[in-house]
């Protein structure tokens, strides 16, 4: 059967149409050119005797041969049993749908044509011609205007139009190409023979066929043994009709129906006629009609083998390329290492930032790319009725997603690593620098005072003398208790640096155990030198009390002054302008201190005044330093001068870090404000996206439309992203580790952004795969929105997905009638892998897997059998011929050697090949 009797033949509404627009033109065709009827006659004679010679008989003149309606009802006879034996004779190959059922009201097929009457007489004629013209209207044909009278008074013009409803009837009527009318289907066909062929331009069936060339190259088309076309020439429209004729007349059984002459005479030539012989053309070609269609359906089948094989080693590719590239990522991540620089650190901490900006986002979307198109794959594998895709070992999705997680937890790890890393090498920092302040500040201190503690001076000296040692020793025992807090603080210091796992621990541990030791060594000989000032002390009387006065409270002074530069010079470190701000407040307190210390100092120098003006009063001589103190009050003054340059200083550092912090909370509040925006945007985009994959009002097409809108508005997004990266490392730069101001972390964004490509991008993948399952499947709009629409509502959760117990209720609301048995077949189809839940796609491969068309294996093999000329083998000669190169090669490669009885050499094994095809293999 060929492409074209196997397509369903249009309703005869169609062919009525047909039937009566001739008749409304016979009128004006026969009157406006006789030309056109000579052509008909001629025609129409040849077209009947080409079915009356097979009954053994002819007629000679078309009006008079049929008026008794005998050689009518022989030649109707003819045509209908020939037209059902031939259905019948060519045979339909197993696993080829048989064409449907005609829809107008055909004759039972045992139905023949009554038997006529016998009689010579007027009315014996007119009950033969109405036995005619009743079998022709069996057929759904309607006769307008054409009366058994006419046909017996010899009426040409209605004898013309009979016979020209029968063989629109019987020759064209199922020659429909993609669904048109009869007519329109055999000049479509023409069109599509004619098309390669040059000078040849089909657009109807009167002056396209004038030069003859358009009949040479349909002959040429399918035997081009027969004609050269090379050698036609345009121009000689005689010799090329002719040449048509007698090749169709002799080599395919095609009488000659028309003259070159008439047809190259006539301005417009009849279109009935051309019609007529043309259509004789159309059905001696039919056989390789057949075999076109089934080198088509095999190209298709293999074509799609071959792309889906493309799609597999593709995935296998990408699948192993991003299993490597987080095979290596995962040990640099996990290298936690520690440095003992902020400068290494820093670097560590930039190499992550490049990962993050520059190495991941394209494994983002390959990951993403590998999900889509293995979706895609098992789509276009479930609609071609092929076994789902089986990855290699370790290389499925969900190996993939597991790999993907455990890089992004490993990820995690070491960002926070890193900064817990930089705070504490910062700490660490600050706090080597302060030890080494203090230390240097107490080495200075007690520079030479084991020494001064280790003097004898008291055993030589006057009474006066040694009373003023021991108050000496006094003011310095009080020197050395105020000391005391600053040797806890270094200890203190140097306990946090050790807690803190310090690279130079050792040395700080060194110096200050050098540091304890002195200080219980200064300890002790203090005690000692106290001991022995206050055995002599009963020896001494005198003492000048304005000298220890001033020793008494020039020592504190001086004490608070050395208190007073180190806090001035202290370092320090915060976080936010409220730290900083605390400090300024403290620093204005001590500043207010100020005039209250200056009253002090002025009075510790009026008491040495006060020493002077006694010693000039009264004569004295004084032995120079005071014997109470080693302090001055040029020593006071000094110092006192010192503190006064060291307040303006500690304004300036105190400023320049208030501003520092303002600056950094400038950052933090830049970055919250865009975070802010960014993190409910990323949401409202996800809940609008959740809203588009569940929308059953419009088209699928619509809802891809409005997709790759959000998907396009989504990418134009990006800018605002990179910005808040960018604002993010300026944070990360100064050190910022905290942001009050936002909830939203910029890892909180990572995810959320990457979540939003990915599902908009699943999304479109989603709807992608419906629109290919509802064309593969011949879905109608309607039929998928009535599957949304209905599973929407049972979509309870509104996560995509019905439970059991709804899938069930959205059945039965469909019309099905299910038991337990039935209920459990169906979800072993729509669930197999027992998720407890029924995806849409699911859903809608379940609604049309009862009724969808389908390639399957025994229709390819049919195929096959039509090209191997229905041999139980097909040959590589066979194959080459009849299929393109690409698809030959690949079934030639693939086949196996056909084994059986009748095996010739070369044989192939089509059926194991087709049965492959749509089972597990290696193909």
């Amino acid at each position: 059967m060929s492409a074209l009797e196997s397509q369903a033949p249009l309703g005869l509404g169609y062919l009525a149409d047909d039937y009566m627009q001739q008749e409304e033109d016979w009128d004006r065709d026969l009157l406006l050119d006789p030309a056109w009827e000579k052509q008909q006659r001629k025609t129409f004679t040849a077209w009947c005797n080409s079915h009356l010679r097979k009954a053994g008989t002819q007629i000679e003149n078309i009006e008079e041969d049929f008026r008794n309606g005998l050689k009518l009802m022989l030649l109707l006879e003819v045509i209908s049993g020939e037209r059902g034996r031939g259905r019948r004779g060519r045979g339909v190959p197993a696993g080829v749908p048989p064409p449907p059922p005609h829809p107008s009201p055909v004759p039972a097929a045992g139905e023949r044509l009554p038997k006529p009457d016998k009689g010579k007489m007027r009315f014996h004629k007119i009950a033969n011609v109405n036995k005619a013209l009743d079998f022709i209207a069996s057929k759904g044909v309607k006769l307008v205007s054409i009366g058994a009278e006419e046909i017996v008074d010899g009426n040409l013009k209605m004898t013309l139009g009979m016979i020209w409803t029968i063989i629109l009837r019987f020759a064209i009527q199922d020659i429909s190409v993609e669904e048109t009318s009869a007519k329109e289907g055999l000049l479509l066909w023409c069109q599509r023979k004619t098309a390669p062929y040059r000078n040849v331009n089909v657009q109807n069936f009167h002056i396209s066929w004038k030069d003859g060339l358009a009949l040479c190259a349909l002959i040429h088309r399918h035997r081009p043994d027969l004609i050269d076309y090379a050698k036609l020439r345009k121009d000689d429209p005689i010799g090329n009709l002719n040449t048509a004729f007698e090749v169709a007349e002799k080599y395919l059984d095609i009488p000659k129906m028309l003259d070159a002459e008439d047809i190259v005479n006539t301005p417009k030539p009849d279109e009935k006629a051309i019609m007529t012989y043309v259509s004789c053309f159309y059905h001696a070609f039919a056989g390789a009609e057949q075999a076109e269609t089934a080198a088509n359906r095999i190209c298709k089948v293999l074509a799609v083998n071959q792309e889906n094989e493309k799609l597999m080693e593709e995935y296998e590719k990408l699948a192993s390329e991003l299993l490597e590239w987080i095979r290596r990522t995962v040990p640099w991540l996990e290298n936690r290492a520690p440095e003992t620089s902020m400068a290494a650190m820093q670097r560590k901490l930039e190499d992550f930032r490049d990962y993050r900006r520059v190495h991941k986002p394209p494994r983002v979307q390959e990951k993403c790319q590998l999900e889509i198109n293995f979706n895609t794959l098992q789509t276009k594998l479930r609609l071609s009725n092929r076994p789902a895709f089986m990855p290699s070992e370790g290389k499925m999705v969900s190996d993939i997603a597991n790999a993907w997680k455990g890089l992004e937890q490993v990820e995690k790890g070491y960002e926070e690593w890193l900064l817990t890393e930089i705070r504490r090498l910062q700490r660490l920092d600050h706090l080597a620098e302060k030890f080494k302040h203090k230390a240097t500040l107490h080495e200075s201190w007690t520079r030479g005072k084991e020494d001064m503690l280790s003097q004898r001076d008291y055993e030589t000296a006057s009474l006066t003398e040694v009373r003023a040692l021991l108050r000496r020793h006094e003011a310095f025992e009080s020197d050395l208790a105020a000391h005391q807090d600053r040797v806890e603080q270094i200890a203190a210091i140097a306990q946090e640096l050790n807690e803190l796992d310090y690279h130079d621990a050792a040395t700080v541990n060194a110096r200050c155990q050098a540091i304890c030791d002195q200080w219980d060594t200064l300890g002790t000989l203090t005690q000692k030198r106290r001991d022995a000032l206050e055995r002599t002390e009963k020896l001494l009387e005198t003492i000048d009390q304005l000298h220890l006065e001033f020793a008494k409270r020039a020592a504190p002074f001086n004490n608070w002054m050395d208190g007073a530069v180190e806090d001035l010079q202290d370092m320090f470190i915060v976080h936010s302008v409220e730290e900083i701000q605390n400090l300024i407040t403290a620093h204005e307190q001590f500043k207010a201190t100020l005039p209250e210390a200056d009253r002090e100092r002025m009075a510790i120098v009026g008491i040495h005044g006060e020493i002077q003006k006694i010693a000039q009063t009264y004569g004295i001589k004084l032995s120079g330093a005071n014997p109470y103190t080693a302090l001055t009050h040029l020593d006071i003054t000094s110092k006192w001068e010192a503190v006064k340059q060291l307040v303006p200083r500690r304004d300036q550092t105190l400023q320049e870090e208030l501003s520092r912090q303002q600056s950094n909370e400038r950052l933090r509040r830049q970055f919250a404000a865009q975070a802010n925006i960014i993190g409910p945007w990323i949401q409202t985009k996800m809940e609008e996206l959740g809203r588009v994959s569940v929308d059953a009002s419009s088209s699928l097409e619509d809802q891809m439309s409005r997709l790759k809108q959000h998907e396009q508005n989504i990418i134009n997004y990006k800018s605002n992203i990179d910005k808040l990266e960018g604002d993010h490392q300026l944070i990360q730069e100064a050190l910022v580790f905290d942001n009050r101001h936002t909830n939203y972390t910029m890892e909180h964004i990572r995810v959320g952004w990457e979540q939003l490509l990915t599902t908009v991008a699943r999304t479109i993948n989603e709807v992608e795969n419906q629109i290919l399952t509802r064309d593969a499947k011949g879905i109608s709009q309607e039929q998928m929105n009535e599957f949304r629409a209905s599973f929407n509502h049972f979509d309870r959760k509104r996560n995509g997905m019905m439970d059991p117990d709804d899938f069930r209720a959205c059945l039965i609301s469909m019309g099905y009638d299910l038991g337990e048995v039935e209920f459990a077949r169906i979800m072993m189809l729509v669930d197999p892998n027992n998720a407890g839940v029924v995806t849409f796609q699911a859903f809608i491969d379940f609604m049309t897997r009862e009724t969808a068309e389908t390639d399957t294996a025994e229709q390819v093999m049919a195929s096959f059998k039509i090209l191997a000329g229905d041999k139980n083998y097909i040959t590589v000669e066979e194959l080459r011929r009849e299929l393109p190169a690409e698809q030959a090669e690949y079934c030639v490669s693939r086949m196996a050697k056909y084994t059986g009885a009748d095996a010739v050499p070369g044989a192939l094994d089509y059926v194991s090949f087709s049965n492959a095809l749509y089972g597990e293999s290696d193909l």
